[in-house]
């Protein structure tokens, strides 16, 4: 935005005038990506892991279903 303003105020697009603002935009994207870069790796990880806690309970609940109905079987 600073770029466009000094655009218009000089009526010159010279480097000179442009420059500030590109730089200005590249440190906030540079700053943006060391935020987000880590963020996403923890995501990705936690929902990794979350799935394969979800899955492990699945199949305990089979398998204690599984116990619970061989026990009522065998009671009958």
């Amino acid at each position: 935005m600073h770029s466009f303003s000094a655009i218009a105020a000089m009526h010159n697009t010279n480097l000179s005038v442009v420059a500030p603002g590109i730089a200005e935009a590249l440190f906030a994207t540079a700053i943006g990506l060391v935020a987000a870069i880590p963020s996403v790796l923890a995501y990705n990880k936690l929902s990794t892991d979350l799935a394969r806690f979800a899955s492990r309970l699945e199949a305990f609940a089979a398998e204690f279903s599984a116990i619970l109905s061989r026990q009522s079987e065998e009671r009958v």
